[in-house]
């Protein structure tokens, strides 16, 4: 386990949205093994709801925009999957 001060010294040099898109990212990959669609299009939905939801004065517009095509693209792919 790390101590906080390690993970809050890492934050400060970010802004959220970068933070939240790391996460994002890595969570995709890790859900890749698994092969399940309907699991990456309820990643995306609830990432994009993530990124609409934080405050836009800590945040940037461009990941307001990322959310948006995240909402749009997760439940596209929950109904797409044949699983």
């Amino acid at each position: 386990m790390l101590p906080l001060q390690v993970i809050d010294s890492f934050l400060l040099n970010y802004e959220i949205g970068q933070v939240l898109l790391l996460v994002f990212v890595l969570g995709t990959l890790g859900l890749f093994p698994l092969g399940s669609k309907k699991l990456i299009g309820l990643h995306f939905a609830g990432f994009g709801l993530l990124f609409l939801l934080t405050p836009q004065a800590i945040n940037s517009k461009i990941y307001l925009f990322v959310g948006l095509a995240l909402l749009v693209i997760g439940p596209m792919l929950f109904t797409i999957s044949e699983e």
